[in-house]
C-alpha cells in the first residue's frame, strides 16, 4: 500500500446525459480540481515509494508510437478540424497523423468562426455535444453554407458522432449544414455497445474488406428522408443504408459510432492527396465507424473510449 485517495468534493467532476462535462466548458473549475488533486496526492501518497517502484521496472520492449506511416503528400493541403465547445471530443492522434501525412491542419470553431480556413480542401469533425449548442450552431449560417459548399465542390469530409448530426438537415428542429438528407433528434433512449463492420467496397477511407471494431454510444435518432446503397455491412444489424440521391456532390464519409484511432485521419496512409483535387458526383455517405484506414504493421491500436461523446 503506497497511499489512499479518498473521495473529495474538490475533485468531483459533473456529468450529464452522455458522460462527464468536457473541460472546455468548465476550464476554471477543472483547473481548480487538478490543483486540489495534486494537493491530495502529495499528502496521501508516498511519492518516493511510487518512484522507486517505477524505476525498478525493466525497459519496455516495444517501439514508441509514431504518426509517420507514409511519405508525406506534397503541396500541404489544408485540412480543417472542428473544435471548440460543441466539438470537444477528439483524439490527438488525428491531428498528428494528418500533419505527418503532409496536411496543414487548422482548427475551426463552429460556434465562433464564420468561414472555413482559407484554401481548406477537407474537413474532419469529431465528437461533442452539438445538441447543447444547437441554437448557436444554427445561427452560424455562413459557416453552415461554407461546409455545404465544400461538399458540393468535391471536398473531403469525415465526420463521426456529433459531426454526423451537424451535417444533417436539422438537429432537434434547428437547421444544420444540410449535407445529409436526414433529420436528427435527441431521445431518452441510450444505444450502447460494440459493433464490428467490414467495407463492402473501396471508398476514400478504406479499401474493400477492411474490418473495424467500433463503440456505439448515443441518444440520438437520425431519420433518413431517402434510402440508398451501403458502403459497409455491420454485424448485429442490417447494413446501414444512407441516402444516395438528393445530397450535395462531394465525398462525405460519416460515422455514428466510434472506432479505433490507430490511423485516425481520413487522409492518412497516402489518402491525403485526395484532398488536393476536387471530384464531382453524388455524395456517398457512410453511416458507420470512423476512422477506418488500414492499420500499418506494428501500429498500436487504441481501445475505444468508454465515455464517448455522442
Amino acid at each position: 500500500m503506497l497511499g489512499v485517495l479518498r473521495r473529495h468534493d474538490a475533485v468531483a467532476a459533473p456529468s450529464r446525459h452522455l458522460g462527464l462535462v468536457p473541460v472546455v466548458e468548465r476550464s476554471a473549475e477543472a483547473s481548480a480540481s487538478v490543483a486540489a488533486l495534486a494537493g491530495l496526492i502529495a499528502t496521501s501518497i508516498d511519492l518516493d515509494a511510487v518512484l522507486a517502484v517505477a524505476r525498478s521496472a525493466p525497459p519496455l520492449a516495444t517501439a514508441a508510437w509514431s504518426p509517420a506511416i507514409a511519405p508525406p503528400a506534397p503541396g500541404r493541403p489544408v485540412v480543417a478540424v472542428a473544435g471548440g465547445p460543441a466539438f470537444s471530443f477528439g483524439y490527438a492522434e488525428t491531428i498528428e497523423l494528418l500533419a505527418a501525412a503532409g496536411a496543414q491542419v487548422s482548427t475551426v470553431d463552429p460556434l465562433r468562426d464564420e468561414a472555413l480556413p482559407a484554401g481548406a480542401r477537407a474537413l474532419v469533425v469529431g465528437g461533442g455535444f452539438p445538441e447543447v449548442y444547437a441554437e448557436q450552431l444554427a445561427a452560424n449560417a455562413p459557416l453552415r453554407d461554407a461546409v455545404a459548399t465544400l461538399a458540393r465542390s468535391g471536398g473531403v469530409i469525415a465526420a463521426e458522432c456529433a459531426g454526423l448530426l451537424w451535417l444533417c438537415r436539422t438537429l432537434d428542429a434547428h437547421p444544420m449544414c444540410g449535407i445529409l438528407d436526414a433529420d436528427a433528434v435527441m431521445t431518452p433512449s441510450l444505444t450502447l455497445g460494440y459493433r464490428d463492420a467490414v467495407a463492402v467496397g473501396d471508398n476514400l477511407l478504406a479499401p474493400a474488406g477492411t474490418r473495424v471494431t467500433g463503440h456505439e454510444f448515443h441518444r440520438t435518432r437520425v431519420t433518413r428522408r431517402r434510402r440508398g446503397h451501403a458502403d459497409r455491412s455491420v454485424r448485429r444489424g442490417t447494413p446501414v443504408r444512407p441516402p444516395a440521391t438528393g445530397s450535395h456532390g462531394g465525398r462525405a464519409r460519416l460515422a455514428c459510432w466510434r472506432s479505433h484511432v490507430a490511423v485516425g485521419s481520413p487522409c492518412a496512409d497516402g489518402r491525403i492527396g485526395a484532398a488536393r483535387q476536387p471530384a464531382g458526383g453524388v455524395t456517398r455517405v457512410r453511416w458507420n465507424s470512423w476512422p477506418v484506414t488500414r492499420v500499418p504493421a506494428g501500429a498500436r491500436r487504441l481501445s475505444p473510449t468508454a465515455t464517448a461523446s455522442r
